[in-house]
């Protein structure tokens, strides 16, 4: 049996279903977790390391998993979730995939299906975090620009030349050109193209 790497919260209000997927996830080398409820798993307030991923009962006393879907998917992040139901229809599967669900799984489910839902989701999650951590690093190199050099910098990504960039605010093509030569030195970028990529990652807005 194919061994898997990451950690995995199980929200599930029926025990023996929730030992069986502990059971299941643990003989395929993942870190489990059990939750009785989504109230439970949210006062937890569970952080992993590495790739992670949730399985959820959609159907639940109290909160129900549709709804600690919708706060979580309200936070700056948000592990990937399989939701299970003995009791889901289509129309419920669909909103939960619109929602950012990785899969909608009816209970009894195969095994197989699982192991290959969470191998997505985990791989999901994977990506989120590294596309996390490039947002950060560009967010922090941002964080090194003045207001003025953020400025300059958001009509240099619309391809607009220093002389109408002076123009438009007022100031000398010189100064343009030296808080350019700022921009591109404290970051390290010297291509239109990459500043405009850069920009993007940095949520810098181009000038209107």
């Amino acid at each position: 049996m194919a061994r898997i790497k990451g950690s995995v919260f199980v929200v599930d209000d029926d025990a023996s279903m929730r030992k069986s997927l502990m059971r299941l996830l643990k003989s395929l080398g993942v870190e489990a977790t059990g939750f009785v409820s989504a109230e439970a798993f949210l006062a937890a307030e569970v952080n992993s390391d590495g790739p992670a991923c949730m399985i959820l009962d959609i159907r639940m006393p109290g909160m129900t998993g549709m709804e600690l879907q919708e706060k979580l998917v309200m936070r700056q992040y948000a592990m990937p979730i399989i939701f299970i139901t003995g009791h889901g229809d289509l129309p419920m599967g669909v909103e939960a995939m619109k929602k950012g669900a990785v899969d909608f799984l009816r209970k009894p489910f195969d095994e197989d299906d699982l192991r290959s839902a969470i191998a997505d989701a985990l791989a999901k999650d994977e990506k989120i975090r590294a596309d996390m951590a490039v947002r950060q690093q560009a967010e922090t190199a941002a964080g090194q620009l003045t207001t003025r050099e953020r400025e300059i910098l958001s009509f240099v990504i619309t391809g607009m030349l220093n002389k109408r960039i002076a123009v438009e605010l007022g100031i000398s093509e010189k100064t343009v050109k030296a808080h350019r030569g700022q921009v591109t030195e404290k970051l390290g970028i010297y291509s239109v193209a990459e500043l405009v990529r850069f920009a993007a990652t940095a949520d810098i807005p181009p000038a209107e």
